[in-house]
């Protein structure tokens, strides 16, 4: 299986160019009686410039990576530079050949000539074309779209290994409500000090905090990062500062926490009655009621407070990993840990889970089942932590929704989220399992597949190959694949429509179950009933075993993080009933 790994996707991307680069030139090589293994020009062979050696390169393509590809005048060289986009030609630095793969990295220096595209008076972080976070600030926001729908096309053209026509057209990516200021965790870090391994002397001056830039190990010093939310940037500033008093205690490196969460308060409630803020253990803010007596002003490093028609939202910043954030999704409320996965741009929160919802049935009349198949009543999320998706769409499933993890801390949280939510237990339950074992909660008739939907949202590493053997095996009648990596999606996705992993074609369930024992030795009567057992079950294998596959119905990105090169991919699937 491949990987859908950033250096796989950049290095089918170079060779895309390199082919298409080749193709153009075959031709003239031909009629002048060479082949490419004639030309000095190849990729990878003839003279290259030193290492360290300034350039001027003109980007032609943009990497699904979101880096820059680029050609200096003459050659077919490939450099990959960061910051640039088509159109652009830029001054470089050659940092490093990679001979094999065929192209070589470069450092952004400066912009000679911008791309019509390019327009720098968008930019809004005086880190950016240093800091590795952003690659697009420098775009419109529609353009942006649009390279993250190109993104998702090529992932699926290049990772699914399906024939173009079972690709449907990959639908507008969905746009962020916020473009800046939307990020509701950031991790921000410090390098320990020199030869702390051996030494284990705490620091002497007060490190560089914040991130990784373009292509390095270190870590230079942010102030201050724009796609971050408001309290998250307040949490950020405190941060800082505490680290400027007990930077002594350290002798190591450390990750920072910076973790949104929000306390809701409705309109309703007579003003007097509006909670003060307190700190709490866990670095967020409790709220105290004070009835008796007007609350005190609330301290502007502490909070950010944000009003609505309907409430106040007191927004704050939690630090430990430990500690407990909230987040509202529409009408929904989900507590977790604050340092464990939950989507960090709460502002697309509600387009994409409607979204979802919108998508989670079967249109009215499928093209791939007959009438007499039977409604949804079941929903099964796999890799489901604390229960977004189990919650948001439990009132559409009238049978009931299981969510299942491998960690227990998510599904302990998703109980606790499904009871703030008063949703019943018999309308949405949690079971933590490996995701590979999750058929095994949910077999029978409770969950028949002809009426359940599975919902996947794996990590970026996407479903190995004994889970989508179990879920070929089980056949749901659709799945709706969420993913944070549209490459390795593509790649399961191209498995479940070819109804084979790289093992090879797997049968819909219905099969013996694996064969039990003859019976009691010599009893005949038990005997015969083995026998017949046996031709029910043949038959059953007849009709039922039927090669499971499925078909695309729709492909759609959500931009989760504008201005940079990611984009989370929705793939909705019917299976095929032949």
């Amino acid at each position: 299986m491949t990987t859908g790994s950033a250096e796989e996707v950049l290095a089918i991307d170079v060779r895309n160019l390199i082919d298409s680069l080749s193709l153009t030139e075959d031709g003239g090589a031909e009629e002048n009686g060479t082949t490419r293994e004639d030309e000095s020009n190849e990729p990878g062979t003839g003279s290259l410039p030193e290492q360290g050696s300034d350039i001027e390169v003109e980007v032609v393509e943009l990497s699904s990576t979101g880096e820059g590809l680029a050609l200096q005048k003459g050659s077919k060289r490939v450099y990959v530079v960061p910051f640039a986009v088509p159109g652009d030609t830029v001054k470089v630095k050659v940092y490093r050949h990679l001979r094999e793969e065929g192209y070589t990295v470069a450092d952004f220096i400066s912009v000679v000539t911008p791309s019509t595209s390019r327009d720098d008076s968008r930019i809004q972080c005086k880190y950016f074309a240093t800091c590795s976070g952003c690659q697009f600030q420098m775009l419109d926001y529609d353009e942006q779209l649009r390279l993250k729908r190109r993104i998702v096309e090529k992932a699926f053209r290049h990772f699914s290994q399906l024939p173009p026509e079972l690709i449907p057209a990959i639908q507008d990516t969905i746009g962020s409500p916020l473009q800046y200021g939307y990020r509701t965790k950031l991790t921000p870090h410090f390098d320990g000090p020199p030869g702390w391994r051996r030494s284990k002397q705490p620091f002497e001056q007060c490190p560089p905090i914040g991130f990784m830039p373009k292509g390095k190990r270190n870590t230079i010093d942010i102030e201050d990062c724009p796609i971050g939310t408001d309290a998250v940037r307040l949490g950020l500033k405190s941060e800082r500062a505490r680290m400027a008093v007990e930077y002594g205690k350290y002798a190591r490196g450390a990750t920072i926490l910076l973790r949104e969460s929000t306390k809701r308060i409705p309109k309703k409630q007579d003003s007097s009655s509006i909670p003060a803020l307190a700190p709490s253990a866990d670095g967020a803010a409790d709220i105290k009621q004070t009835p008796a007596s007007p609350s005190p002003p609330l301290p502007e490093d502490e909070v950010v407070r944000v009003e609505t028609e309907e409430y106040t939202d007191l927004k704050t910043c939690v630090t430990d990993n430990n500690g407990t954030s909230t987040e509202y999704v529409g009408p929904y409320v989900f507590h977790n840990p604050a340092g464990s996965f939950f989507q960090n741009n709460n502002s697309i929160l509600p387009v994409f889970t409607d979204y979802i919802r919108q998508h989670i049935l079967p249109p009215s009349s499928p093209p791939t089942t007959s009438p007499s198949t039977p409604s949804i009543n079941f929903l099964i999320d796999a890799y489901s932590g604390s229960g977004l998706f189990t919650i948001t769409l439990s009132s559409l499933i009238p049978g009931g929704s299981v969510g299942i993890d491998i960690s227990s801390s998510s599904i302990a949280f998703a109980s606790r989220n499904a009871a703030a939510n008063q949703i019943p237990e018999e309308r949405a339950r949690f079971v933590a399992a490996d995701a590979r074992a999750l058929f095994d909660s949910v077999t029978g008739d409770a969950y028949a597949p002809d009426r359940t939907v599975v919902v996947l949202d794996p990590p970026r590493k996407g479903c190995d190959a004994d889970f989508l053997r179990q879920l070929l095996a089980f056949g749901p009648r659709r799945v709706v694949y969420v993913s944070c990596n549209v490459h390795t999606q593509a790649r399961d996705v191209g498995m479940l429509v070819r109804g084979e992993t790289d093992a090879g074609a797997i049968m819909a369930s219905g099969g013996d179950g694996g064969g039990g024992a003859a019976g009691n030795g010599g009893d005949e009567e038990a005997e015969e009933a083995h026998l017949e057992n046996l031709k029910n079950k043949t038959t059953m294998k007849k009709e039922k075993n039927k090669r499971t596959r499925y078909a695309i119905e729709s492909l759609r990105g959500f931009d989760f993080f504008p201005q940079t090169g990611h984009v989370e991919g929705v793939a909705v699937l019917n299976r095929v009933d032949e």
